[in-house]
Formats: C-alpha cells, sequence, structure tokens
C-alpha cells in the first residue's frame, strides 16, 4: 500500500464528521483565501517590522544631523575644517593632495 492511501484511510472517518469538515475548510479558507489570509498578514508584520527599523535609524541620523549642524553653526573652525574635508576648498595659499586608497 502506498503511504498516501494509508493517509487517506486513516483521515477518512474525520472526514465523513461534517462539523470536522467544516471546521478544516474554515482553516484552510482562512490560511489561503481570506482577503486577510494569514500568508498576507505574516508578510505585512516583516514589511512593519522593517519599516520601524527604517524609521528608528532615520531618527537617528536626524538627531545626529541636526547636533552636526548646530556645531557648524556655532563654531567657525568647524565650519572650515567641514568644508575642506567635504569640498575640498583651500585658502588661496594653499595645495591640497587628494590620496585615494584603492581597496
Amino acid at each position: 500500500m502506498s503511504t498516501t492511501l494509508k493517509i487517506w484511510k486513516k483521515i477518512l472517518p474525520y472526514v465523513k464528521n461534517k462539523f470536522i469538515l467544516t471546521i478544516f475548510i474554515f482553516i484552510i479558507w482562512i490560511l489561503f483565501f481570506d482577503r486577510n489570509n494569514l500568508i498576507d498578514r505574516a508578510k505585512e508584520l516583516r514589511h512593519l517590522k522593517q519599516l520601524e527599523k527604517d524609521r528608528k535609524y532615520y531618527i537617528e541620523r536626524i538627531d545626529k544631523d541636526t547636533k552636526r549642524l548646530e556645531q557648524l553653526k556655532t563654531n567657525n573652525k568647524n565650519l572650515e575644517k567641514f568644508a575642506r574635508e567635504q569640498y575640498l576648498m583651500k585658502k588661496d595659499n594653499e595645495d591640497i593632495f587628494v590620496i585615494v586608497e584603492e581597496d
């Protein structure tokens, strides 16, 4: 006898009971076919967790950038350092050498 036939012989007495059959059909319906099925719900929960992580990252980034902006507004030395590092600005009597590290 094949294994699927053995399984059906075990399940068949329960399928004859209409209450168990109804509950089984209801569970299958909820799992796969309903508008709010559990598979889509699990995907949405994963997406929500990713959005919460992104939100946390961006809030931290905004705080960091706000502090940096405040430092640049209040201290001219920090502003000059930022301009030299980020935009390669220089004074008239200076030369800039950019060193690029290859991986």
